[in-house]
C-alpha cells in the first residue's frame, strides 16, 4: 500500500540530514580548536607577563641601591607568582664612564635557553661624598 506524497509532508532525506551533521561537526571542531589556541596564548602571555616584572624589579633594585657593578654577568633566580624564574645580567660600560648599561634576560628555569623578557636600562654612578 503506498500514500500519496503531498507537498505539505514532504521533509529532509537522509542524505542531506548527514551532509548538514557533518557540516556542523566540522564547525564545531573549528570552533574548539579556536578556544584551545586562545586558552594556551593566555598562558604564554601571563608568563611573559611575569617574567618582564622579573626584569623590571632587578633594574629598580640596582637603581634603588645605587648600585655601580663591576662590569661582566651576573646570574640569579626569583621566584614569582609561584614560578621560579631564571635571571641574567650583563653590565657592560659606556663612553660616559659615569655609566654602565645593564641588560636584563629572563627565562624560566626549565627552558632557560628561551628567553621571555629582554630588559636594559643603565645605572648612574654618584658622586660620593
Amino acid at each position: 500500500m503506498s500514500f500519496p506524497k503531498s507537498r505539505s509532508q514532504r521533509g529532509f532525506t537522509l542524505l542531506e540530514s548527514l551532509v548538514a551533521l557533518a557540516i556542523l561537526a566540522i564547525a564545531l571542531a573549528a570552533v574548539l580548536r579556536a578556544t584551545s589556541a586562545s586558552t594556551n596564548h593566555v598562558d604564554a602571555l601571563r608568563l611573559r607577563l611575569l617574567a618582564d616584572w622579573v626584569a623590571q624589579n632587578r633594574l629598580a633594585l640596582h637603581a634603588g641601591r645605587g648600585d655601580w657593578l663591576p662590569v661582566g654577568t651576573q646570574q640569579g633566580n626569583e621566584v614569582q607568582a609561584g614560578l621560579k624564574f631564571i635571571w641574567d645580567e650583563k653590565i657592560s660600560s659606556t663612553p660616559n664612564p659615569a655609566f654602565r648599561r645593564i641588560e636584563v634576560s629572563v627565562a624560566q628555569e626549565n627552558d632557560p635557553q628561551h628567553a621571555l623578557r629582554h630588559l636594559s636600562g643603565y645605572l648612574v654612578q654618584f658622586p660620593r661624598r
